[in-house]
Parts: C-alpha cells; structure tokens; sequence
C-alpha cells in the first residue's frame, strides 16, 4: 500500500494504532473530537504505566533495556514513545546515539491486566518495530507484550499479515484525520467496556445522537463567550 510521507508535527501517535484497531469510532473521537472518559480500567493502565515510564537507558555488559524511546516514522505517519527496547550487541545490529558498537533491537509494550490475546495491542507493536527499522536500517522480527499484572511476556512474531494490517490501520488514521470525520458507531460486545460508552452512545439513533453533540456544541459555544 502506497501510504503518505509525513513530518513529525503531521504524524499520529503510534497509541492510536491500538485505538483504531478496537473501534475506528472511538479513534475518531479521541483524536478528532479530543473526548475522553476515565473509567476504573484506565485508571488502573495510567498508574502502572506512570510506575515503569521513567526515560533511561540501563546497561548490562552488552545488553541494554531503553525505556521511553522516542521513535518516529515519515512512511507511516506515526510517532510515539517505545515503552522499553531491549538491545543486544551484534555485528548484524545497527549503531545507537551515543551508544558504542552496533545493536540487535527488541521492542516491548506494556500492558496491563490479564495475560490476553488482542490484535489491537499487536498493531501497536508492529508500529513501533516499523518506526525502529525505518530509523535504523534494519529488521526486526519479534517483539513482545508485557503484562504488568502477570509479570508475563507474550511474544509476538511480527510477520508480513501483521505488518500489512498495522500499514492498513495507519493509513486509515490518516484518512480520519484528513477528512475531519468521526466514523459511524458499530456496535459490539466492545462496547460494554469501552470508557466512551456515554459519550459514543452507539445504540442511539444518529438524528438523536446528532441533537445531543448539537445541544454540546452550543453548550460550549456558551461558555466561551
């Protein structure tokens, strides 16, 4: 898929790779209408993660654990923070700033609650190890999902049907942004857990859903003035 070269003021976090790969509608109103609903389950993720994300580099001989590592990508339009990249020194590595020799890189995501298979997570993943060979020449072809709760590791094989759909769900996030549009609700078992429930309303109609954003929109016009 032929996918637009974008700056880095133009690129979309690589989070919404997992977003959209949940529910494109709820991509769409994070990062088109900046709504947002804390619920006990993003909660809990924003602590865990505020406990690990501290950015730092620790060394070992010739292992490295890289903790927030800023990576980026012009072909996918994508930039964010690597929760943790494992380096190994290799021949076959690539050269790290400020680092001596050259290093074989893993990524690792964080993840909490229970160990659990989820595709969204594994585009997010993806998306990262995409970022790191474009910005170091060089391939990667594992990484893993870390669950905080179980301290367990899920390796995760980054193969062509999983990189082909991370490039799908990166250019459909640019097609989003581009239009303006949020897309349509579709509703799903999903939807009982999602903390946008309230404010998504799928099972609404769309003419009264559009009367309550309508009413919001006034609401907030309002105050502003």
């Amino acid at each position: 898929m032929l996918l637009p070269v974008m700056e880095p003021e133009e690129a979309v976090p690589l989070s919404y790779l997992s977003q959209y790969g949940y529910c494109p509608r709820r991509a769409g109103l994070l990062l088109l209408d900046q709504a947002w609903a804390e619920s006990a389950d993003t909660a809990e993720g924003e602590a865990e993660h505020a406990r690990v994300h501290t950015q730092r580099i620790e060394k070992r001989g010739d292992f490295l654990k890289l903790y927030e590592y800023p990576v980026f990508s012009r072909r996918l339009g994508l930039k964010g923070l690597c929760d943790c990249i494992e380096a190994r020194k290799s021949e076959s590595g690539a050269s790290l700033p400020n680092l001596n020799g050259c290093w074989k890189l893993y990524p690792i995501e964080y993840k909490h609650g229970a160990v659990r298979n989820e595709r969204e997570y594994e585009l997010q993943l993806c998306g990262q190890a995409i970022c790191l060979e474009e910005q170091f020449h060089l391939s990667i072809s594992e990484g893993s999902l870390f669950y905080l709760n179980a301290h367990r590791r899920l390796p995760v094989p980054l193969n062509r049907a999983l990189r082909r759909e991370t490039e799908d769900t990166a250019a459909a996030l640019i097609r989003m942004l581009k239009s303006g549009k949020v897309p349509e609700p579709e509703p799903s078992a999903k939807c009982r857990k999602c903390s946008l429930q309230g404010i998504c309303m799928p099972k609404a109609p769309r003419s009264a859903s559009a009367y309550c954003s309508g009413l919001a929109e006034e609401l907030a016009e309002g105050e502003q003035r």
